[in-house]
């Protein structure tokens, strides 16, 4: 259930309120309540779309790439 939570906060943070700039409380409080009405009235279950080992993987992969000498 937490993973749900943080999930949502995530949404929440990259499609209502990465790059934008509110001038009032009131405008964010407005953009926030819209938000939350929209993802209401289209509200489904988040789903993993790969395993545990997938993600791991890739994880790896990335660490590798980034520790590289070009990272140094």
């Amino acid at each position: 259930m937490d993973h749900q939570v943080e999930r949502w906060f995530a949404e929440l943070q990259r499609r209502c309120l990465e790059r934008r700039v509110f001038c009032s409380v009131d405008e964010l409080q407005a953009a926030l309540q819209k938000w939350i009405e929209v993802w209401t009235e289209h509200a489904r279950p988040f789903r993993r779309t790969r395993t545990a080992d997938q993600i791991i993987d890739r994880i790896c992969r990335y660490c590798d790439r980034i520790s590289g000498p070009a990272h140094s």
